[in-house]
């Protein structure tokens, strides 16, 4: 079974950086290269929030307001590994941070990047601990 798996959460200090990794496990990473691509977090109490996103081939990239300019997202179109490059952590990015994979092809993906309704594959999840 092809699955989503993350890694590279950890606990780091404020203004420290993390690199998160979103996987393809148990098949070929070309099953998710075409597709929408996001990360997601959520902290405990929360609902579940976009963070960023990459349309296929990497043509485009979304970010949620609160993390412009801090995190990067990126895709190897090699092996559809999905990376997270945050920089300049602060204590509100602490979530258990998700990627996930989406089968719509939309003419835009502007209106629809952020709700998890249109994302039919999900990670186990990495937890991202930001102290003061």
């Amino acid at each position: 079974q092809v699955q989503l798996v993350e890694s590279g959460g950890g606990s780091v200090q404020a203004g420290g950086s993390l690199r998160l990794s979103c996987a393809v496990s148990g098949g070929e990473g070309y099953y998710f290269i075409g597709k929408l691509r996001g990360w997601f977090r959520q902290a405990p109490g929360n609902e579940r929030e976009a963070v960023a996103a990459i349309t296929p081939g990497g043509g485009r990239t979304y970010y949620t307001a609160s993390v412009k300019g801090r995190f990067t997202i990126a895709q190897d179109n090699a092996n559809g590994t999905v990376y997270l490059q945050m920089n300049n952590l602060t204590p509100e990015d602490t979530a258990m941070y998700y990627c996930a994979s989406s089968p719509v092809f939309p003419p835009t993906y502007d209106d629809i990047w952020s709700s998890p309704r249109v994302y039919d594959s999900w990670g186990p999840g990495t937890q991202v601990a930001v102290s003061s």
